[in-house]
């Protein structure tokens, strides 16, 4: 049975069409896929099916009576409330039920006879309803949900206005699963969370009894847990069923046989046209050329396959700085209250650390002390005076009004309208994605158009917070690549070690660093 229904949806933002005539079908108990690369439309669908974006065309049916659980990374907490607090709010409709049951208990004192009977009735349906769906132990299943994804360690009664953007994510998508919705819809849950929580998750989806869509470019972290596939691509929709590897043994199938298909029709075309123009003013032959011209007319004309522009990322590299990049010395880092004990720390010309660790735990704010943006609590740091640096922070401003082009010339006015254009389509995005503004590009988008301003700098020292977060698999093994090309240092946050174990030189985990427990 069909719970979720989507008939000849097509969307577009402008001259820009990103779906067209869109169908999709979601079976009870189906873990869904869905891929494409970045700026594709996987947002833009989730929107649709979850009514926040009208389609421009076709219909969306929901299954009656369904519950559905988004998680959406702009959704508010109010100040005041703490993590356990929150989480609580995603059984408030068991609270009411027990409320409507008190309410019946302090109402059965003045109620006849009759109206006793049906009371009782009532209570005992809704007795059996709270105990049915673990009303009972909702705080030990907040415990085992939140310890799991990371909660715990930062503390269930810590209000929710303290929390930093990937904290904040972890309360929404806890309470999202607590929620145990009838279709899960999960737009890149991983991209906050560390190893060993993205493990528990994993877990936890596999043995999901419900139906989800899930958007994620961590291929290892989709094979595990999907079982169907929907890639998007030039605007189409197309269902596979398996994992992800299989989804891609039979799209390179499809593709390859596309591909002999029209290079054969195109030769069959090549022939018509040549008798045809060979014999249309032979009297002759002019019926047997006309029969071709009706063959020709006729044909199914089959499209040859639109290969993705694929990102071509090279840094440039500044003059050799000396020695040691920095030396930290007795160094604590934090805000209110120390993240770390006492770090004696250096890094050394050539080195490439990748730095790992539970969330909360000060990796971020490492990076923005040893840049000077954020003070340390104690300690002192000595950097050296021919570094030529290189940021990617983690999120950028969402408010920007900027198209790609104007967020390049911000920063380099004196390059040409053509360099611009170039150095952004070396990094795979297309003219619709050069004009249009930093708030409407996707995040793998925005990613390259930020990565581009990186590669446009001479740079001896790159220091790089979460850069894959959301990049598609093609931009993310292309980063890869030239992130063991490049010549000089690197310092790289980073919760996907599959991206970073085989070209850096060190690792350095925070947890040993901590003075939280964890």
């Amino acid at each position: 049975m069909s719970i979720l229904k989507v008939e000849d949806v097509s969307h577009g933002f402008g001259a820009r069409k990103i779906l067209e005539n869109a169908s999709f079908r979601l079976l009870k108990g189906e873990h869904v896929g869905l891929v494409g690369a970045n700026g594709e439309g996987k947002s833009t669908f989730l929107n649709i099916i979850t009514g926040k974006l009208a389609p421009d065309e076709g219909k969306v049916e929901w299954c009656s009576r369904i519950t559905t659980g988004y998680l959406d990374q702009h959704t508010v907490l109010t100040r005041g409330k703490t993590i356990r607090e929150a989480l609580r709010e995603a059984f408030s409709h068991m609270f009411e039920l027990e409320r409507d049951m008190l309410d019946i208990y302090d109402r059965m004192g003045e109620a006849s006879k009759k109206e006793l009977e049906a009371m009782m009735e009532d209570v005992g349906e809704i007795q059996s309803t709270l105990e049915h769906s673990g009303f009972y132990v909702i705080d030990s299943k907040i415990e085992e949900v939140a310890n799991g994804l990371g909660l715990g360690d930062i503390g269930l009664d810590r209000d929710v206005g303290d929390l930093s953007g990937g904290q904040r994510s972890k309360v929404l998508l806890t309470k999202l699963l607590l929620q145990s919705p009838m279709i899960l819809i999960l737009d890149e849950p991983t991209n906050f969370l560390d190893e060993n929580h993205i493990y528990w998750l994993k877990n936890y989806l596999k043995n999901y009894e419900n139906s989800f869509i899930l958007v994620s470019h961590d291929i290892p972290f989709l094979n595990e847990v999907v079982n169907v596939i929907y890639h998007v691509e030039n605007s189409i929709l197309t269902r596979y069923s398996g994992n992800y590897d299989q989804f891609e043994q039979m799209y390179n199938l499809k593709k390859l046989q596309n591909q002999q298909a029209y290079e054969k029709q195109q030769k069959e075309i090549e022939r018509l046209e040549d008798f045809i123009a060979r014999n249309k003013a032979r009297v002759a032959t002019t019926n047997m050329a006309k029969s071709r011209q009706k063959k020709l007319d006729k044909m199914d004309i089959i499209e040859k396959t639109r290969e993705k522009v694929k990102p071509v990322f090279r840094f440039k590299d500044a003059r050799a700085p000396g020695r040691f990049i920095f030396q930290a010395d007795s160094l604590v880092i934090g805000y209110d209250e120390p993240l770390t004990g006492s770090l004696n720390i250096a890094m050394e010309r050539g080195q490439k650390i990748a730095i790992k660790g539970v969330n909360g735990l000060g990796k971020s704010t490492l990076l923005k002390t040893l840049l000077g943006i954020q003070k340390p609590v104690a300690g002192n740091i000595k950097m050296d005076e021919y570094l030529f640096t290189g940021y990617f922070e983690q999120e950028s401003e969402r408010a920007n009004n900027n198209t790609a082009m104007e967020e390049i010339w911000k920063e380099y006015p004196g390059l040409s309208n053509a360099e611009v254009r170039g150095a952004l389509a070396k990094c795979g995005l297309t003219n619709e994605h050069i004009t249009s503004q930093m708030m409407v590009l996707s995040g793998g988008e925005n990613a390259k158009v930020r990565l581009c301003k990186l590669m446009l700098k001479e740079v001896n020292w790159l220091v790089l917070d979460e850069p894959t977060n959301h990049l598609d698999s093609d931009a993310k093994e292309e980063l890869k690549r030239a992130l063991k090309e490049f010549k000089g240092s690197i310092v790289l946050v980073s919760h996907e070690p599959e991206f970073y174990e085989d070209w850096v030189t060190d690792i350095w985990n925070v947890e040993d660093w901590t003075t939280k427990v964890v």
